[in-house]
């Protein structure tokens, strides 16, 4: 029996890989997070407003379907009951915008804490997406600088990609992404 139990006690020691290594990530999230995030004080008065402007709206739509039923004419029941829809559809539009409101937060991000948490050759690969259609409305210059900004991001340079698609098809936001090209070379650092 004693041999059982030394042998149950051994097993319970040895812990395999992954779960240490989870158990270690874990640690050192505790004390190093990514992220916080803290309810604001303004929720009880987000959720008592909601609750007072469900009110109107359901008394509102009881008023339209009181309206609709004692309607004496086509032309009435017709200007009711579009009204009536009309406000169905707006109530339905505002109940799901409600949803943030109900209880909002305040979040602030760690990413310098990204790096104890995860290693840079495990970090995931990233592309994205710059879309200009027209050089008068979006400016060649705005696309330049975004697509720099983002080139300079800290990110693996080998897990970033980069694209740039130009539905115009102007020959100025090519130039522009060409000189942007040549810049580059001597401004980012790899």
């Amino acid at each position: 029996m004693k041999i059982f139990k030394k042998k149950q006690s051994l097993a319970n020691n040895v812990i395999p890989k992954k779960q240490r290594k989870q158990r270690e990530m874990e640690s050192t999230l505790s004390k190093s997070p990514l992220h916080t995030h803290k309810c604001m004080s303004r929720t009880p008065f987000n959720r008592l407003f909601a609750g007072v402007y469900t009110t109107a709206i359901f008394a509102l739509l009881y008023h339209h379907v009181l309206t609709l039923l004692h309607s004496t004419t086509l032309v009435s029941f017709f200007i009711s009951i579009s009204m009536l829809i009309s406000d169905i559809l707006l109530g339905l539009m505002w109940s799901t915008s409600q949803a943030f409101r109900m209880r909002p937060i305040l979040r602030q991000q760690f990413p310098e804490n990204l790096e104890k948490v995860v290693d840079r050759k495990d970090f995931q690969a990233m592309d994205i997406f710059i879309c200009t259609a027209d050089p008068y409305k979006e400016p060649p210059m705005t696309v330049v600088n975004t697509a720099l900004s983002v080139m300079a991001y800290d990110y693996p340079t080998e897990k970033l990609s980069v694209y740039v698609s130009d539905d115009g098809g102007s020959e100025l936001t090519l130039f522009a992404l060409m000189e942007a090209a040549k810049f580059g070379k001597h401004w980012l650092t790899y």
